[in-house]
């Protein structure tokens, strides 16, 4: 049986996606929280959403590109050019894995009070005026990851870096409890990768054993005359 998505096998559109829920479910069991930068974040979606992307949207372009191998070069480049697009059009911003918002508070209160003094609080929001820095706390529900944006005007790039490499550094002293929720996404990943790998092993393991299997038997007595059969007249 071979199961495909626009030509696309699923088990190739699949596999992806349970590498990228294998890694978020890590992240979420460890007990210290790690923080990653928003472009590095965004590109592991987009590596996980891969498979379903080109299995989607890539095929709604093969008609006006073309069926050729030139043409779906065509349309994964423009794909690729458009996520990095995006990305590149996000706000700066860091994403701290397996933390709540109250537990990053105390931590992002000491770094703000190092690299500013001045700098007040507005509710989730701060400001660093001495820095020329606005950043924004924003907490994600159920995934227990917090972003750290910047809001407002033009930032600084060297000020965020420097906030960025503080806080970094700073999450990292942090002991969290693991995220019940990391097991459940992890397994869900276990599972739809060894799936694909399974799948993808008969779907090729299949055709490579169709070369090397013996001829049928009705073609191979048609190739020689039965030893009771009927001279030609």
């Amino acid at each position: 049986m071979s199961l495909a998505v626009d030509g696309l096998p699923v088990w190739i559109a699949l596999l992806p996606l349970g590498v990228y829920l294998i890694v978020v479910g890590w992240l979420h069991l460890r007990r210290r929280p790690i923080a990653v930068p928003g472009g590095w974040d965004l590109a592991a979606l987009a590596a996980g959403l891969s498979g379903l992307l080109l299995a989607g949207p890539l095929p709604l372009l093969q008609p006006a590109v073309g069926m050729t191998g030139w043409g779906s070069l065509l349309s994964a480049g423009g794909l690729i050019l458009m996520i990095t697009a995006g990305i590149l059009a996000t706000r700066p911003r860091l994403v701290v894995y397996n933390v709540t918002p109250e537990q990053l508070r105390p931590v992002l209160s000491e770094v703000v009070a190092r690299l500013d003094a001045s700098a007040r609080w507005a509710g989730d929001s701060v400001v660093l005026p001495a820095r020329g820095l606005q950043v924004l706390m924003d907490g994600r529900g159920l995934g227990r990851c917090v972003s750290v944006a910047t809001v407002g005007g033009r930032s600084s790039p060297e000020s965020w870096a420097e906030f960025t490499r503080q806080l970094r550094r700073a999450s990292r002293r942090l002991r969290v409890r693991r995220n019940p929720w990391g097991a459940v996404v992890a397994g869900l990943g276990a599972v739809m990768v060894a799936l694909a790998c399974g799948w993808g092993f008969v779907s090729l393991w299949r055709p490579a054993a169709g070369r090397f299997a013996a001829p049928p038997v009705a073609a191979a007595l048609g190739r020689r005359p039965l030893p009771f059969s009927a001279p030609a007249a």
